[in-house]
């Protein structure tokens, strides 16, 4: 496969599938559950294809490679393997690689759905879990013991946008005998590449920037040097496999990946400077803002600083409800990372399955907003997030 170097390239031509019969410029849609296997092929049953063909769908697909190999490209990594959800992309990475009796440490700012399979689904299972500061890179390396067999980082975090310095933590983590994953849906590869900074494996939730549209759900799992058939074996065994209707809109819609997050990333920033400046706003958390606590940590590890943007709204969650139930462009509803923009609250959504003290302790107020920035006209945000403000 042609090796590309810019990002826009990568995205529109990384991974695509010839089909050589009908020369179609786009990669097909393999729309089969099973594939021919004839008696005495050395192709198994045990998710080894050794040829490079293809047995079952929940094996493997050929539009579910080609949307792999495309990601595979885009995060510096080897290879990739895409899931049904981001969430089965975290289980099922989480459960290859941990067993009763081992030690998982995690920041605690990272997405609910990730801390609810955490806390109550892994301790059940006999792991130990442990949740140190993410802000804090000391506090967070002195959880990382030894024993410690996974470290799982989210960077920015979801929904305050904080930043880990994961360079430093991946550092001390391999020192210690640990692997390191790290969810990078915020950032995207477009904005940051974990695996170029030592990290084990990637996390993404294809749901969000790289799908891009609102139309389906994916989760990938990228690695460089460690071997991913062991994930492999495990998304075989718990199903979490992708449609191959689902990978050709993935792959799809991330040809504008890089495109799209220039967008975001300039709409990002002139909606969090606008906000920052409203008189019915508290306090607006961006990592491009001089005013975040880790500013200078974001320009040395991003090359953008991404369409996610949380803020307070003046008057308590009463009048944050008011202001998002006013929005007449922006739509209120879960996710991000779409061409449009969206809005929710993280108490009733995102951390729905975190404790209201503990969403309290970790600053996750009431009247907090979170805003997925898409690539609208930015003058029109301006102008809906205002009046929905002054409605409140």
């Amino acid at each position: 496969m042609t090796e590309f170097k810019g990002q826009s390239t990568i995205s529109v031509h990384s991974g695509e599938h010839l089909d050589r019969e009908t020369g179609s410029v786009n990669t097909p849609i393999y729309q089969s559950s099973t594939f021919f296997f004839p008696t005495g092929d050395k192709r198994t049953w045990d998710g080894e294809v050794p040829d490079g063909s293809y047995i079952y769908t929940r094996y493997g697909n050929p539009t579910v490679s080609a949307a792999e190999r495309k990601i595979a490209a885009l995060e510096s990594g080897k290879h990739c393997l895409l899931f049904a959800s981001g969430m089965a992309a975290t289980s099922t990475t989480l459960l290859t690689y941990l067993k009763a009796g081992d030690r998982l440490v995690s920041q605690e700012d990272i997405y609910g759905g990730s801390y609810n399979l955490m806390r109550y689904h892994l301790t059940s299972l006999g792991i130990d879990v442990s949740f140190a500061p993410t802000a804090d890179t000391g506090a967070l390396i002195e959880a990382i013991v030894p024993g410690t067999k996974l470290v799982w980082l989210e960077s920015p975090t979801n929904p305050l946008l904080k930043l880990v310095d994961y360079p430093e933590v991946i550092k001390a983590a391999h020192e210690r005998g640990a692997m390191v994953v790290v969810d990078n849906t915020f950032a995207t590869p477009i904005n940051q590449r974990p695996l170029e900074a030592g990290a084990d494996l990637v996390m993404e939730s294809g749901t969000k920037y790289f799908g891009g549209h609102s139309d389906l759900l994916a989760g990938a799992a990228v690695v460089n040097d460690l071997d991913i058939a062991p994930v492999m074996r495990k998304r075989i065994v718990l199903g979490g496999s992708m449609d191959p209707m689902a990978a050709f809109l993935l792959e799809r819609g991330m040809k504008t990946l890089a495109l799209r997050m220039k967008c975001h990333n300039q709409n990002g920033s002139a909606i969090a400077e606008y906000l920052e400046d409203h008189p019915l706003v508290d306090r607006v958390y961006y990592p491009g803002l001089e005013s975040h606590p880790q500013h200078a940590l974001a320009r040395k590890l991003m090359a953008g600083f991404g369409g996610m943007v949380s803020f307070e709204v003046k008057g308590g969650r009463k009048a944050a409800e008011r202001a998002m139930s006013s929005m007449k462009l922006v739509k209120m509803a879960t996710s991000l990372g779409g061409v449009e923009s969206l809005v929710s609250m993280p108490l009733n959504s995102s951390h729905a399955a975190v404790p209201p003290e503990e969403r309290a302790r970790l600053g996750i107020r009431d009247n907090l907003v979170r805003l997925s920035v898409g690539i609208e006209d930015v003058e029109d945000l301006k102008e809906d997030l205002d009046q929905a403000l002054r409605s409140a």
